[in-house]
């Protein structure tokens, strides 16, 4: 049976700083002037025992540090940037500070997050525990979660905004098959681990639901997924293409994916729209300055980074929001209607 570990105490914090536990206190929570060899004492303690204050959202209720963290899959993602960008200045205007952070999935990574006291946290990221999400809210830390799955569930002290992947997808399916497109692949997400979409993941089951609800019906011959590269990615679409399988729309999860099908598809001899249409989803920068220029979906980034705000606002006042759900719009370009 292994040796049970005790919890390190602010007790043993001020022990090994020589200090009491009154300074160790102030210098935590960082509300009261500590002479600085003290405090260099105590960080120096709190490194050394690998303390963690767990129990900090509760201690310090009703006090606010003014800050939100957001927490995405790819900070560098353009689309978590525009958001990010928009948050930032309502935010700024109802007296909040932004911190973009990238998802980190560890307990420690949880743990880290807890300990720094912030007001409110907004995750969007699809491989974030739900177990996780719990954890914060339980730490007194409101949450809201860009809606990714079918089946997600909020709770007290979770709060869930929909950005418009199922309806979005939806559209971008619906606007192959009104242009004639019969023979429609979806090309998933690209994952270093491999990692593909679950069946309720909003996007792949929006297309699955339209494609079914047209008559069309999808199996793996419909589905592009577990690349781990764009170059991967491209392969495989030229490997359909040379395969002799019927593919006459490609729906991308986003604008990347879309452009990389559509330049694999073009390496082949195939014109664009002609052959192949193709529709991506986000309308960022590349949508508009590909090659042909890029069908795609736009969610309103600005009215859901307010939103989103405010949701964490009145959660911070105590209240529980209603969830919230947003529609997305079709832009039609060149992959898809010509010129």
């Amino acid at each position: 049976m292994g040796e049970s570990r005790e919890r390190v105490t602010r007790a043993d914090v001020a022990k090994l700083a020589g200090v009491s536990e009154t300074i160790v206190s102030y210098v935590i929570n960082n509300n009261r002037y500590v002479a600085k060899e003290k405090r260099q004492r105590v960080e120096e303690a709190v490194r050394i025992l690998n303390y963690r204050p767990n129990n900090v959202a509760r201690a310090l209720k009703g006090k606010k540090s003014n800050q939100i963290l957001f927490i995405a899959d790819h900070i560098t993602n353009e689309y978590f940037a525009s958001i990010v960008s928009e948050m930032d200045q309502y935010a700024y205007s109802a007296g909040y500070l932004i911190s973009l952070c990238a998802n980190r999935n560890s307990p420690e990574f949880v743990s880290q997050v807890i300990s720094r006291q912030y007001d409110g946290i907004i995750v969007s990221s699809a491989s974030f525990p739900s177990e996780y999400v719990q954890q914060f809210s339980q730490a007194g830390i409101p949450v809201v979660v860009f809606r990714r799955f079918r089946h997600q569930k909020s709770s007290a002290g979770v709060a869930l905004l929909g950005t418009g992947l199922y309806t979005g997808a939806r559209t971008a399916v619906r606007h192959l098959i009104d242009t004639g497109c019969r023979h429609i692949v979806y090309a998933d997400r690209i994952s270093a681990r491999g990692h593909v979409s679950p069946p309720d993941d909003l996007r792949f089951s929006g297309f699955v639901d339209e494609m079914e609800a047209n008559g069309f019906p999808t199996g793996p011959e419909s589905i592009i997924c577990g690349c781990h590269s764009q170059e991967e990615l491209a392969e495989e679409v030229k490997k359909r293409l040379e395969s002799g399988v019927k593919l006459d729309g490609i729906f991308g999860r986003n604008d990347m994916i879309a452009c990389v099908a559509m330049t694999a598809a073009e390496q082949m001899g195939l014109s664009i729209p002609e052959d192949i249409r193709v529709v991506g989803f986000d309308d960022s920068s590349i949508s508009r300055f590909c090659s042909p220029k890029l069908t795609t979906i736009r969610v309103n980034q600005r009215a859901i980074a307010e939103t989103a705000i405010d949701m964490l606002t009145e959660m911070i006042g105590g209240k529980q929001p209603e969830n919230v759900d947003f529609d997305s719009t079709l832009i039609e370009r060149d992959s898809t209607i010509g010129t």
